[in-house]
């Protein structure tokens, strides 16, 4: 399956605009935003889990990447409210899934192969900084390396936002929103532009919390299994 596979176009969802679809688990449906794959997939998805469902125990072979946008996630290693941002890098295994039910947004497939480094950070509870030079801007950094940056943004309301692409970006409005001179972004918007592009934003009455990931999309590709 190819959905949004093209990395050389922009894409945008509105995630609530897209369907819900069952997956292999009961209880487990996704929204999916890009995939080169079947079941075994490099992908982005919504993924939603109902109340007192779960996931069977697997191993990450190729890393997962998420964020919790509602309610809690759990698994062995604790309990996940909104806001956390996890990294589970590959060869990890867990046993996922939610007591009171959780969305989360997911990225599998998507991590350097010798990559060990298991992330687990609350961005309610971390500090982010002024962004120097950039009025209205402050950053959250969340993980770095020499393929990719992640970081999240705070846009106060009203402000411009000017980013260079050279490797492409993906954002994940959190909260409230964003216009990027084509459209208008809400909460849980999607946007991916590819290499060489350029953001030009301006934050909305709200101002936006914005999930960012650079540099990763020259890499994409289908995993090898």
């Amino acid at each position: 399956m190819n959905l949004n596979a093209d990395f050389d176009s922009r894409v945008l969802i509105h995630s609530d605009e897209v369907e819900w679809l069952a997956s292999p688990m009961p209880g487990v449906d996704r929204r999916m935003l890009d995939r080169i794959g079947d079941e075994v997939a490099r992908a982005s998805t919504i993924v939603r889990y109902a109340p007192n469902s779960k996931f069977s125990a697997h191993t990450h072979t190729g890393g997962e990447e998420f964020i919790v946008l509602e309610g809690v996630f759990q698994d062995e290693h604790g309990d996940f409210p909104v806001g956390s941002y996890i990294r589970n890098p590959p060869t990890s295994s867990h046993t996922p899934g939610s007591d009171e039910g959780c969305v989360i947004f997911v990225k599998l497939w998507q991590f350097d192969m010798d990559d060990r480094t298991q992330i687990m950070i609350d961005m309610n509870k971390n500090t982010s900084v002024d962004a120097s030079g950039r009025d209205g801007v402050s950053v959250m950094p969340l993980f770095a390396d020499e393929d990719e940056t992640v970081v999240m943004e705070t846009w106060d309301a009203g402000a411009s936002v000017d980013m260079d692409l050279p490797k492409g970006g993906e954002f994940l409005v959190l909260d409230g929103g964003f216009n990027d001179g084509t459209d208008d972004l809400r909460k849980h918007s999607w946007l991916r532009l590819p290499v060489g592009a350029k953001l030009s934003a301006v934050a909305g009455d709200q101002g936006a919390k914005v999930w960012i990931k650079t540099g990763h999309l020259p890499l994409a590709k289908a995993p090898a299994v």
